[in-house]
């Protein structure tokens, strides 16, 4: 194998390293295509013989050689070890993600900014950034407490949406400012929030959404302006995260 790809996708396999590396592993002909496709920098690919038995898989791996991006071929068994994933399709690369700033996100009427509070499952951050992009939002802030970004499952569950739409990390002080500074009003999701239908729509708007389990922290939702939810029928418990934020984004647009 090329040990040091090897040792570099091993190391950003581990959460502290996540933390510490600007880096991020992607898995699958997809996931690849999305990141040739935006222009990422890419550490290099390693590939196995898989990859070439299909068509797309091919012509894949013809794009990263004459894009000049280094690929390294291992057998099947060896990438399955580098794999976060049963069927990696024959493909795991190493990327470097865009470094979105505040500057970076829009906060054009109609496209709400999506505020992530304590999401510790990685599948439901990934569904939240591939549900904020797909439905026209402004761009994602990450509070402290929610899953990484460059978590393998964030980036699968995502497709390639943080490589396009602005994803920043702020801690509360630093994204009660922007609030300010930018004149942006907060809507926080309840379970008992009133619906979108009801609400005056703001000209700058941020939709916040909490923990799974836990809800949104008392500090956070001092700062909201209104509460917002989505009825549901009698006797069902909630709605998972993802789910209930891509109603509300659709009933923003909607309503704008």
């Amino acid at each position: 194998m090329a040990r040091n790809l090897v040792t570099l996708i091993r190391n950003l396999q581990r959460r502290n390293a996540r933390r510490r590396q600007t880096l991020a592993v992607v898995e699958g002909v997809r996931l690849v295509e999305e990141s040739l496709e935006v222009g990422l920098a890419f550490e290099g690919a390693v590939v196995s013989p898989a990859l070439d038995r299909t068509e797309r898989g091919a012509r894949l791996r013809a794009s990263l050689e004459g894009g000049g991006v280094v690929v390294e071929q291992v057998s099947e068994r060896d990438l399955d070890t580098l794999a976060d994933t049963e069927t990696p399709q024959g493909i795991v690369a190493v990327v470097e993600p865009p470094a979105w700033t505040v500057q970076d996100l829009s906060l054009e009427a109609g496209a709400p900014v999506l505020v992530l509070d304590g999401v510790q499952d990685p599948g439901n951050v990934g569904a939240l950034l591939r549900t904020a992009f797909a439905l026209g939002a402004g761009g994602v802030v990450l509070l402290p407490g929610n899953a990484r970004v460059t978590h393998p499952k964030v980036m699968r569950a995502a497709m390639g949406a943080s490589f396009r739409l602005p994803v920043v990390h702020l801690d509360v002080e630093a994204f009660h400012g922007w609030l300010a500074q930018e004149g942006v009003t907060l809507w926080a999701t309840a379970a008992r929030g009133t619906p979108v239908a009801e609400l005056s729509r703001p000209d700058r708007l941020a939709v916040l959404v909490g923990n799974e389990g836990a809800g949104i922290g008392a500090e956070l939702e001092a700062l909201a302006a209104a509460t917002v939810g989505v009825p549901i029928a009698r006797g069902a418990d909630s709605l998972n995260v993802a789910v209930a934020a891509g109603i509300i984004l659709h009933e923003v647009a909607r309503h704008a």
